[in-house]
């Protein structure tokens, strides 16, 4: 097997608070929109790799779900 076969990205989780947490379906379906088009413009321009493909989502994915997760995070009635 090749060592690409075997590639695992740990994928960080969207976790919203209570408050939010009806968006987080259409929010998680939006960040793998947005996640799909990156990176098939990437592969369309830069010609990736398939392992530079997987880096590359799962980098993109784990750095939208950091973002939002951070952003509504102090949105929470616990953090009030």
């Amino acid at each position: 097997m090749s060592a690409c076969s075997k590639l695992s990205i740990a994928l960080n989780d969207l976790v919203l608070p209570d408050e939010f947490e009806d968006l987080e379906g259409m929010l998680r379906t939006d960040l793998k929109a947005v996640v799909k088009m990156i990176a098939q413009r990437a592969n369309e321009r830069l010609l990736l790799t398939r392992r530079e493909d997987q880096e590359l989502r799962a980098t993109l994915w784990n750095q939208l779900t950091a973002v939002v997760n951070q952003a509504v995070e102090p949105l929470s009635a616990d953090r009030r």
